[in-house]
């Protein structure tokens, strides 16, 4: 019997192996393009060929300059046929070939005389690809027929005209601008493509000058554009004219603002929904200006059209962020998108809604949320997840609904990104909410007795080895812990084991069951649980007796590691075993920088057992051992810091040299680093003169001159300031390189006996208050600051003035103190208006200091901090004020 025919398009499952191209070959292709040669051309045929080769190209296929130039040539014979549809596949394909400027003289002609045909479908490709292929000297000759393309009267041909001159404006600029009065005209045009290419194309013109664009802006928005897109683009352009120029201040007015409140009663979608967008965009906006745009897109939540509700939901999602309170009278109609069709909608909606809601709501969010969250991707759980913990430290009361919801979706199915989101979010619902952290600490443990991600595991484990021992009853999480032992792989034993000896170091009580349980890790068949359990149980007291952990253990184990974990894998590296241990102290406390003889490109070097062994060398370590050489400085005590190099000349000049601060405690070395680049010249008696009459704490009391700089030979000048001992005194330096300039002769290489003393001017080099900080970084910023105390404490507010945004403060601040950023703290989420830096180091004289600062905005664009600093001397503490306070 036969079976019914079943038509392609009703198969859906199976429409991605329905593809007219699949398995085509190029050279069978380039064997097919010789009907492109035939006496009789077949117009239907010719295009088959054409759309093939446009495939290949577009799929990365490359094509050899021989085969280009035959298809080329092949396809330039075209021209021939009379057919519309052929010819048009003939313009796409000289465009994609890109010829040759030998080439293009080729169709030159053809092109031309097609620019002035009386078929306006033939006029308007041909422009295309003559501005496509042409080069300059081409394009002069065409000019004439360009521009009056532009005003033809077929707004096809001048939008044709108007886009070309888009895409030559990038490489021909001076030509493009001597178009402005038929552009101009174009403006007025009343077909709607070619008013919009032409407003776009006048704009790119005239976009460097400011003046231009204001006056294009105002003569525009009095009402002679009629298409939608040109309005659209005009209130883009209106913005871009509001961000750079100030407000009334007598009046508060905001130029254009009534044109782009006009535009919200545009009869076209697009222009309503660009004008709202451009509103709540504007800096500083107030509720007065941001209520007619909201009112605008509260409408279109309830359009049928799905790209109108998923603009004007996303648009308040961000309004949202700023100006919660404005968004709320739309919250009625975002819950009834929590079950729209399109996912991206209802999660949009969703996170608009955990901003905008109040305390009262939440519960019945939690319950819309929970049947919505089966529906969506990981990528949008998570967007809803952060929402959430966002709310949560809003309304820290309702912290139980929350808390149980996060712990729900955590045992559902999800990738490692969602579960992370999760636990991330409990963990800091954990710190900020004391209620929540017993009932947050079993949500994590029955987490773990499922979880197939040992990066999790490991990182729960370790927040309960830190937050467990300090709840009511610890004893409860024990069971937990040590079926990771059991369960586990050996990272998460291994984990498992340092948090069951936190328990028994923090919690007295607990010591001997917990050293029963880690004797039975002592037979466990990997080696670093077997060491770690052996450890812990020779430290903490083997014998099991309830005992007080002695404090120096506790850190000792548990303690933060104020060393850059590079750097101590360096020195252990370069120990050589001997008689004496291993010393902690000799390894160094600052973050290594890449020295440059590490930046160079690749070189040749020995490889197998003939290279020698690789020994990483700490840049701080060459510079001590430079210095300790030099007798002059032998009795400057130890290296404190030595700063990255700073260039003092700019690139390809005569002589290149740039400057290393090193800072001692009751002194400052400057290391001048100099390069001559002149082949014909020797320099002698080279010195820098430096003037410190901007810097009046510091007095000379060394300088090295160099003795020859030959070509291309690095040489060092030292010039040493003696200052007030452990005062960070700053101050800035005028530097002069003098010399004497004798010639080379180059073909003996010898230097003439005669010389000429001559000086270059070197850029200004300043001592400022971050060259006396360390950047040493800790591994848990918050038991590192509790275990500091609050003792030595200075907080203190301060304004930071009008900024740009949060995360220029925010980079200000570092860059004066000269601190290590802890914990990515140093990074700033977009849209945010407060923000909290972790910072740490250590200052000269060795005094470790620990700093806390919360940014804030205030206003327009005033941004307030609050510092708090904590430190091992309180003189430091109050030091970190000062430095604050004067920068």
């Amino acid at each position: 019997m036969a079976q019914p025919l079943v038509k392609k398009d009703d198969d859906r499952d199976d429409e991605a192996d329905y593809s007219p191209f699949l398995g085509i070959e190029k050279g069978a292709v380039l064997q097919e393009a010789r009907v492109f040669n035939d006496p009789q051309l077949d117009p239907r045929r010719c295009s088959q060929v054409i759309t093939k080769l446009l495939y290949l190209l577009n799929q990365g296929e490359t094509f050899t300059k021989i085969e280009a130039t035959e298809v080329f040539f092949a396809v330039t014979k075209l021209f021939q046929s009379r057919d519309i549809g052929l010819r048009r596949m003939v313009y796409v394909m000289i465009k994609e070939l890109s010829p040759s400027a030998d080439e293009v003289i080729i169709v030159t002609s053809s092109l031309m005389k097609d620019m002035t045909s009386k078929t306006d479908m033939y006029r308007a490709n041909a422009i295309r690809v003559l501005c496509r292929i042409t080069e300059g000297t081409l394009l002069t000759q065409i000019e004439r027929y360009l521009k009056q393309a532009i005003v033809d009267k077929n707004p096809v041909v001048a939008s044709a005209a108007l886009v070309s001159g888009i895409h030559l404006l990038q490489t021909n600029p001076e030509i493009v601008k001597r178009w402005s009065n038929e552009v101009q005209e174009a403006v007025q045009s009343r077909a709607a493509l070619v008013q919009f290419h032409a407003l776009a194309l006048l704009h790119q013109i005239r976009q460097n000058d400011r003046l231009a664009v204001s006056k294009l802006v105002t003569s525009l928005t009095k009402g002679t554009v009629r298409s939608p897109l040109a309005q659209s683009l005009l209130i883009r352009y209106t913005s871009q004219v509001i961000r750079e120029s100030a407000t009334n201040i007598q009046t508060g007015d905001r130029p254009f603002y009534d044109f782009l409140e006009g535009c919200l009663r545009h009869k076209a979608e697009m222009v309503i929904f660009e004008a709202a967008r451009a509103i709540t965009e504007l800096s500083g906006v107030t509720t007065r200006e941001l209520t007619p745009a909201i009112t605008v897109l509260q409408l279109f939540l309830s359009s049928s059209k799905p790209v109108l509700r998923f603009a004007a939901v996303r648009t308040l999602n961000k309004v949202a962020m700023t100006h919660p309170m404005a968004v709320t009278n739309c919250n009625i109609d975002m819950e009834s998108l929590i079950s729209d069709q399109n996912r991206s909608i209802a999660t949009l909606a969703i996170t608009t809604l955990l901003k905008t809601g109040n305390e009262s709501s939440v519960d019945r969010l939690m319950k819309q949320i929970t049947n919505f969250m089966s529906d969506i991707a990981d990528e949008f759980k998570i967007v809803v997840v952060e929402a959430i913990r966002s709310l949560c430290l809003k309304f820290p009361l309702k912290y139980r609904s929350l808390m149980n919801f996060l712990s729900n979706i955590l045992r559902e199915e999800g990738g490692f990104e969602y579960k992370k989101a999760i636990i991330d979010s409990i963990v800091i619902l954990i710190r900020d909410i004391p209620e929540a952290k017993e009932s947050g600490l079993l949500h994590l443990c029955e987490f773990i007795e499922d979880c197939e991600f040992t990066y999790l595991s490991t990182q729960i484990l370790h927040f309960l080895g830190i937050e467990g021992p300090k709840t009511s009853d610890p004893s409860k999480y024990i069971r937990y812990i040590y079926n990771r032992v059991h369960l586990e792989n050996a990272t998460v034993r291994a984990s498992a084991v340092s948090t069951l000896a936190k328990f028994g170091a923090m919690v007295d009580s607990l010591k001997p069951r917990i050293f029963v349980l880690l004797r039975r890790c002592l037979f466990d068949s990997d080696d670093e649980v077997r060491d770690r359990a052996t450890l812990y149980l020779n430290t903490l007291g083997g014998d099991g007796s309830v005992v007080e952990t002695d404090n120096d253990v506790k850190e000792f184990l548990f303690g933060s590691l104020d060393l850059p974990l590079v750097n101590l894998e360096t020195s252990l590296k370069n120990y050589e075993p001997s008689e004496e241990p291993f010393d902690i102290s000799s390894v160094p406390r600052e973050v290594k920088t890449q020295p440059l003889a590490e930046k160079k490109g690749p070189s040749k070097k020995p490889t197998g057992l003939a290279a020698p062994p690789s020994v990483p060398v700490s840049t701080v370590d060459a510079y001590e051992k430079l210095l300790s050489s030099i007798p002059e400085f032998a009795d400057f005590g130890k290296l404190f810091k030595s700063s990255a190099p700073v260039e003092l000349t700019e690139a390809e000049t005569e002589y290149s040299v740039n400057a290393v601060k090193h800072i001692f405690d009751g002194h400052v070395v400057f290391q001048y680093n100099c390069t001559n680049t002149i082949p014909e010249q020797l320099l002698e008696h080279v010195t820098v003169v430096v003037d410190a009459s901007e810097a009046e704490e510091f007095s000379q009391v060394i300088s090295k001159p160099l003795k020859a700089l030959p070509y291309d030979t690095p040489g060092q000048i030292f010039v040493a300031f003696e200052k007030p001992e452990g005062v960070p005194a700053v101050g800035k330096f005028s530097n002069m390189l003098r010399f004497t300039v004798k010639e080379v002769d180059p073909t003996t290489g010898e230097a003439e006996d005669d010389g000429v003393e001559d000086e270059y001017q070197l850029e200004d080099l300043e001592v400022v208050a971050a060259d006396y900080m360390l950047k040493v970084g800790v591994s848990n910023f918050r038991n590192a600051w509790e275990s500091m105390g609050a003792d030595c404490e200075r907080v203190d507010e301060y304004g930071l003035g009008p900024r740009e945004s949060l995360a220029e403060a925010v980079s200000a601040v570092l860059n004066l103190l000269g601190l290590q950023p802890c914990e990515g703290t140093e990074v700033v989420p977009s849209n945010s208006r407060s923000h909290t830096c972790l910072l740490s180091g250590v200052y000269i004289g060795n005094a470790r200091v620990l700093v806390r600062i919360s940014f804030g905005i205030d206003g327009p664009k005033e941004v307030a901090m609050k510092l708090a600093v904590r430190s091992e001397d309180e003189t430091v503490s109050d030091a970190i004020h000062e430095i604050v306070a004067s920068g």
